[in-house]
């Protein structure tokens, strides 16, 4: 039997593909993929994952952080729509239409992606799904590995958030004993955290205590620690500090240096170090052609939020970036975002996002 060819693609073919950017459901949190939220029984899980879910289907600040308003499927397997209404008043008198519920669903492995899937094709604007929990949507396994039966697991998860595009989110447990580095404490191998895109941990320094830690770490966020308290009253868990490696705000930067050329003219379409020439004459912002270029490419989805659309291509032997004003946005800059219809704006490859 002949062996199967590698499906390879050379550097310079790859850096010349136009590649639909990484959408954040929550703003520097979120991102489409898959997400693990590990926290100690009781301590508030369910809450913090109802009232995010809340917050995306209006489209509402979580915390400090912007959200894209979609459509939103929550499987709270551990719980009965008795309950789920009663916690629903406790955090508002006015849910959105476009946040669902269900209390039973198949196995992983047994009709569970085929029931999101469909869901998914009679709800297109869906942006976000959450399980709660991890461990009632699984079965036992008689893999003599339990990481390969975690990381099977796992990649199914994976391949189904990152096929549509969207963002799953999966409340699990942590183990009881303690460990310096929180993200050690997620239940089970190393093939859950280890394949997933973001891993979160709630953390309670003392049971009895209202305050906890939320631990966030992953491909495409910056570590951060938020210290939160929970509010008896409100049923929400609110923020207290954020301390997080990553400072300043890149993105406003880059739109505010980008407005007053788009401004002049909608469409412009050149190099880095020729675009850099006509925004920053005086090299006043230290940026050089190879830093503008990556800050652009970082912004992508930001700049789009603002009525700015970037693309690149290959032309005689240059790389060149080209910006697009949408129509009807006479100031980037001023706009800020760009104010979407989640159901209205629906259409594949992104769910639940502006095109």
């Amino acid at each position: 039997m002949p062996t199967k060819k590698l499906n390879t693609i050379d550097a310079d073919t790859l850096q010349t593909i136009a590649y639909e950017p990484l959408t954040f459901l929550v703003e520097d949190l979120l991102p489409q993929g898959l997400h693990l939220l590990a926290g100690a029984p009781k301590i508030g899980k369910s809450w913090l994952a109802l009232w995010l879910c809340l917050r995306v289907a209006r489209g509402e600040p979580l915390w400090n952080f912007s959200t894209h308003p979609c459509e939103v499927l929550y499987l709270c397997l551990e719980d009965s729509f008795q309950r789920i209404q009663s916690r629903l008043f406790d955090l508002t008198e006015d849910a959105p239409p476009t946040l669902h519920f269900a209390v039973m669903a198949e196995q992983l492995h047994s009709g569970l992606v085929e029931q999101i899937e469909q869901f998914l094709k009679d709800h297109p604007a869906t942006g976000l799904v959450v399980i709660d929990t991890l461990q009632r949507i699984r079965t036992v396994s008689n893999d003599v590995s339990p990481y390969a039966n975690d990381y099977r697991d796992i990649g199914v998860l994976k391949s189904l958030a990152d096929r549509h595009r969207i963002a799953v989110l999966l409340v699990h447990h942590l183990r009881k004993l303690g460990d310096d580095d929180p993200m050690n404490m997620i239940s089970g191998t190393t093939g859950l955290s280890g394949a997933t895109d973001s891993n979160f941990v709630l953390r309670k320094s003392k049971r009895r205590e209202n305050t906890a830690t939320l631990y966030c770490t992953g491909r495409d966020i910056a570590y951060r620690e938020l210290s939160l308290e929970f509010n008896s009253e409100t049923h929400i868990w609110d923020l207290l500090s954020d301390d997080c490696e990553q400072t300043g705000e890149p993105h406003g930067r880059i739109l505010a240096l980008l407005s007053p050329l788009l401004r002049e003219q909608q469409e412009i379409c050149a190099p880095a170090k020729a675009l850099l020439e006509k925004i920053d004459p005086a090299g006043a912002e230290g940026l050089t052609p190879n830093s503008f270029s990556h800050q652009i490419r970082k912004s992508v989805d930001a700049l789009r939020r603002s009525g700015i659309t970037v693309s690149f291509r290959k032309s005689n032997g240059e790389r060149l970036i080209c910006l697009r004003r949408a129509d009807g946005v006479d100031d980037p800059a001023a706009a800020k975002s760009v104010t979407i219809d989640p159901v209205a704006a629906a259409a594949p490859p992104l769910r639940g996002f502006p095109a």
